[in-house]
């Protein structure tokens, strides 16, 4: 039986999480593909006790990457580190040593994913990186084949678990920002430095590769429009319960013509769509095409055995076309040129709730509201023992809704504006 030889760099989580999966599948595996996938080594810092890990699973422990990038009977290469250094010089080591590499690392592939697929395709070798969105959600190799044929219209989804889970707790258990912050974060949902979550900015990772895969673009960070949910109130929670809507942070891309929307916001999303009910710390990408219609992928965002999985499931993909002889293909060879649209006439709809000045009446504000911006429809309602008034637009534009903003300010302090999801 052919054995295929593996080499990990990193021993944290998610790899424990494939060695897991491999040793459980391992007889499947050998039956249905007639290789033997064998762990040789793995890379550990300096003074990292591993050794129970290593002693269980048999391999070897290194703690000098070269012992893995330069050793000859090693095909295939794992990175599991995370963040972007050492890890980006240690796959190009990798790449440029013929090694084809699989990685679940989002903020490598946002940020320098194109130098090292390039790196890749000089080399002859592939780059794999189905785990790095959305975890066991099969949504990369999804996009890459089954929707090859098609045109997509529409991505949008929930790819950031932490958040998720923050969300749902400030719905269901009336907690407020800080309350569901640390709850996530003794759940290990949140690092201690919650920024790159709670600000959107690993949503927007997530968004850029998926933005390669569904509509063949090469997108950064500056491009997109980011918006995270520290600034979410109360009010906001308890006026879209009563409206019919949840809030979710959403990640949308949005093709009309040849133009491109790209953004991660917290959205009101209807209760009757299918992403409300995604909750904790799921995921869901729903898709619009020309071809398949309407069509929504959902499951574990995160975790040691789903992303494990993916991993996993990348390395067999390898192996199949190192079998037919098509190793060296492209995980995602789409490009087109798709330009981002900045419309100043682009509309929307949104929500903003206000707690109004007490010496104001609220029959008053509404009327004068509704007289001034006839696109906005004004409730009353009693929300955490405070009056708040609900104001909801019909579709308005940048440049209307800032208009909007300064007239309220008349009124009493609002919050931000949250912009319906559009169906």
């Amino acid at each position: 039986m052919k054995e295929v030889k593996i080499g990990i760099l990193g021993l944290g989580v998610v790899a424990q999480g494939f060695l897991e999966m491999l040793t459980s599948q391992k007889q499947k595996i050998e039956a249905q593909k007639g290789i033997k996938l064998i762990v040789s080594k793995v890379l550990v810092r300096e003074g990292e006790e591993k050794t129970t890990i290593a002693n269980k699973y048999g391999f070897e422990l290194v703690t000098d990457v070269k012992k893995i990038t330069e050793d000859d009977e090693i095909s295939i290469v794992i990175e599991l580190m995370g963040r972007v250094h050492p890890a980006k010089e240690f796959i190009k080591q990798a790449l440029e040593n013929k090694k084809h590499v699989v990685t679940a690392n989002k903020d490598l592939l946002a940020q320098e994913g194109l130098e090292l697929i390039t790196i890749a395709k000089e080399n002859q070798v592939g780059l794999y990186y189905e785990a790095s969105v959305a975890g066991a959600i099969p949504i990369l190799r999804t996009l890459a084949t089954s929707y090859f044929a098609d045109n997509i219209q529409q991505l949008t989804g929930i790819v950031n678990g932490t958040t998720n889970f923050m969300l749902t707790k400030m719905f269901e258990e009336a907690w407020t920002y800080e309350q569901a912050l640390q709850a996530a974060q003794e759940a290990g949902f949140a690092e201690s430095d919650p920024t790159n979550d709670v600000d959107g900015i690993d949503a927007a990772y997530k968004l850029i590769i998926l933005a390669r895969f569904a509509f063949g673009v090469n997108l950064t960070l500056e491009q997109l429009t980011i918006q995270g949910i520290r600034q979410i109130h109360p009010l906001d929670v308890s006026g879209a319960q009563q409206l019919g809507y949840t809030i979710k942070l959403l990640g949308s891309l949005i093709k009309k013509d040849h133009h491109l929307t790209a953004c991660v916001q917290p959205t009101f999303v209807p209760d009757t769509h299918l992403l409300s009910s995604v909750k904790n710390e799921l995921n869901g990408i729903f898709l619009k095409s020309d071809g398949i219609g309407e069509s929504f992928h959902y499951g574990p965002g995160a975790g040691a055995l789903p992303t494990g999985t993916s991993v996993l499931a990348d390395v067999l993909t390898i192996v199949d076309r190192q079998l037919d002889g098509s190793a060296t293909a492209r995980f995602n060879p789409y490009q087109q040129p798709v330009h981002l649209e900045k419309d100043p006439e682009k509309t929307n709809a949104y929500f903003i709730s206000l707690s109004p000045q007490i010496e104001r009446k609220i029959s008053e504000v509404q009327a004068e509201l509704q007289t001034t911006f006839p696109k906005t429809i004004a409730q009353v309602q009693e929300a955490t023992n405070q009056v708040a008034l609900y104001v909801v637009t019909e579709q308005l534009t940048e440049a209307q809704l800032a208009e909007l903003l300064a007239e309220l300010t008349n009124y009493g302090e609002h919050h931000q504006p949250l912009q319906l999801m559009e169906v």
